[in-house]
């Protein structure tokens, strides 16, 4: 949705429709209300609030836990996180 808010952005500004601001805007709004929402079902933190978490200092959630994979070394075997697809 985000790239349809751009291009009516663009077609209204070339037709000079000023007084329909708020479509655009209310689609940016929804792409980032529904990005939200798609994050919290899955259980990872958004990018953007992963990059201000990262210039506090604070832990962040990059991946869900149950998108990461469990595996055993074999040479030393301990047990790793790997990052992957659902198990």
């Amino acid at each position: 949705m985000l790239p349809l808010a751009g291009y009516l952005v663009v077609v209204q500004l070339r037709e000079g429709a000023w007084s329909l601001w708020w479509r655009p805007a209310g689609l940016v709004v929804l792409s980032y209300v529904l990005q939200w929402v798609g994050h919290r079902i899955e259980g990872n933190d958004m990018g953007e609030v992963i990059v201000v978490r990262k210039w506090l200092r604070k832990p962040y959630v990059g991946i869900s836990p149950r998108f990461q994979v469990r595996a055993t070394c074999p040479v030393a075997g301990t047990t790793d996180t790997i990052q992957g697809t659902e198990p």
